[in-house]
């Protein structure tokens, strides 16, 4: 079986792929997998060292805008796992234009090419960002979506697409919403890996407004395996959300973040908040527990200090990012003061 896997060299995306070849997924234990990644900032060859050289990996570089790169790369492919994506809520408040070429121009020539392969299965990794907010419920997938940033837009957008796809060509979409995703080798402008990085550097970290805002968390391995039960088993034309279970408010988790590396709060500096900044995220996951038997296995707080001790050990991972002299080091380091 070939499983064609987009954003392949990014934080999500290279978990994936290392516990496919590792055969962590059932039904895709010999899976030969194709990984097709433009390497923008956030996707990062290093994040797949170790496996680059595997038998049954081969790595493309391409944009998933470009028609004929992805036509080549989905002939002859089984399955295709979409994770490739501008991700980042802050970048598409300044600038739109890459979320929309990227998130819904790049779904839909893989959807097309998709479709005139006859792949046998296609799953978009989404995100609860497309539900908007929610003050005391947990979404179900058949909640209506209104989303309230350019990211989050552009993810809806890209649903809709693939669900065109799925009623009007019979292409077999699946959809995963999945909750905040944290553990190692995300890129360091997320919450997470940009306040445990900017601690271990001895800087400050920028909490929004008043750190109220509550989200859902689901480790990086419990997130893959959830996208792998999907590919595997998911009904065509559904959605299925992937929840940690954890809903936290941001301070509360930058309070544990302090602990953990024996800070205190005069490290935080508390910023204005981000435009259209949604209150609290919660997503219902009792579809993807009953019919595919997907449980989070990961404890937060246990995922949490892994987490801290992973970006503690491989300063050689991260540290080039933050201080490489790129534009993006540049932005880093802007927050970072």
């Amino acid at each position: 079986m070939r499983v064609l896997v987009t954003g392949g060299a990014g934080f999500i995306g290279s978990t994936f792929v290392r516990r496919m070849l590792a055969g962590a997924y059932a039904g895709f234990e010999d899976a030969e997998i194709t990984v097709l990644d433009k390497l923008t900032y956030a996707g990062n060859l290093s994040s797949l060292a170790g496996v680059l050289d595997h038998p049954r990996l081969r790595f493309v570089r391409a944009d998933i805008c470009d028609r004929d790169a992805v036509e080549r790369a989905v002939a002859g492919t089984a399955t295709v796992v979409h994770f490739a994506a501008e991700s980042h809520v802050d970048r598409s408040l300044l600038d739109g234009d890459a979320f929309v070429s990227s998130n819904i121009v790049g779904t839909y020539e893989l959807l097309r090419a998709a479709r005139d392969a006859r792949v046998g299965r296609f799953v978009l990794v989404s995100t609860d960002e497309v539900y908007g907010e929610t003050e005391t419920a947990s979404w179900a997938e058949d909640f209506p979506l209104r989303p309230n940033s350019p990211y989050a837009a552009s993810k809806a957008s890209a649903e809709l697409i693939a669900r065109s796809f799925h009623r009007t060509y019979g292409l077999p979409v699946c959809t995963a919403r999945a909750s905040n995703t944290y553990g190692p080798r995300q890129f360091p402008e997320k919450l997470i890996p940009l306040f445990v990085t900017n601690l271990l550097d001895g800087l400050t970290v920028p909490l929004y407004g008043d750190g109220s805002q509550v989200r859902e968390w689901i480790h990086v391995d419990d997130h893959c395996r959830g996208i792998a039960l999907i590919a595997d088993a998911g009904r065509p034309g559904e959605s299925y959300n992937v929840g940690g279970g954890t809903e936290i408010s941001n301070a509360a988790l930058t309070g544990l973040l302090l602990e953990s590396l024996g800070a205190d709060w005069s490290r935080v500096r508390f910023t204005e908040d981000r435009k259209g900044h949604d209150q609290r995220y919660s997503i219902d996951c009792r579809k993807i527990r009953e019919e595919l038997g997907h449980r989070p296995r990961v404890a937060f707080r246990e995922g949490l200090l892994d987490t801290v001790r992973w970006y503690t050990d491989h300063r050689d991972w991260w540290q080039p990012l933050k201080h490489g002299g790129s534009p993006v080091a540049a932005a880093l380091a802007a927050k970072s003061h």
